[in-house]
């Protein structure tokens, strides 16, 4: 059965500190655009309040969430158990982009053990927690976190990722300008 909660409760927390994994979901405000739903992995996400979160975003062949919390704020995370009781756990809210060198990512910076590749942090205020069955996933075993990102980012100069974000992450792929696309504009 779905319920719905004002704020995430200490039961919430504890089911979300034990999944490997998270999906972000958003899309933009034209209905041509395209919605988004972006897995997520490694240790990257944060509970910072009972209404606020936070992920450390690494360097991706996209940038769609960037481009859509930009222009409208809207976003889901969804977490889902694989192991043990099913559950779908989901957190929406508004949302905001922090980069490097800005006062917001010295502030939230020390809540990550920082992975090669950080490009931003993805920061929301929840408004809204929902919980459901999730009777039909399956269950699957983890065996590890893949370190094919974090080696090609070592085997990049600071440059090649400069370049690299300029031609993959300054732009949805509906057109919109991300926050790094600002940033390469200046």
């Amino acid at each position: 059965m779905a319920k719905t909660y004002e704020s995430i409760l200490p039961a919430h927390e504890a089911f979300i500190t034990r999944q490997r994994v998270f999906f972000v979901g958003s899309a933009p405000l034209s209905e041509e655009g395209n919605v988004n739903i972006s897995p997520k992995g490694y240790d990257s996400f944060r509970i910072l309040s009972t209404n606020e979160v936070a992920y450390l975003d690494l360097t991706g062949s996209g940038n769609e969430t960037s481009a859509h919390i930009t222009e409208n704020g809207r976003m889901t995370i969804m977490f889902m158990a694989f192991e043990g009781a099913p559950m779908i756990l989901r957190l929406y809210g508004r949302a905001e982009v922090i980069l490097p060198n800005t006062s917001e990512w010295h502030e939230l910076a020390p809540h990550f053990d920082m992975l090669p590749g950080a490009r931003q942090i993805i920061r929301a205020k929840i408004d809204t927690v929902k919980t459901s069955c999730g009777f039909s996933i399956p269950f699957y075993t983890y065996e590890g976190e893949r370190d094919t990102l974090v080696q090609w980012t070592n085997n990049k100069s600071d440059e090649e990722i400069k370049a690299y974000r300029k031609k993959k992450n300054t732009h949805s792929m509906d057109g919109i300008l991300t926050p790094i696309g600002k940033q390469v504009q200046k």
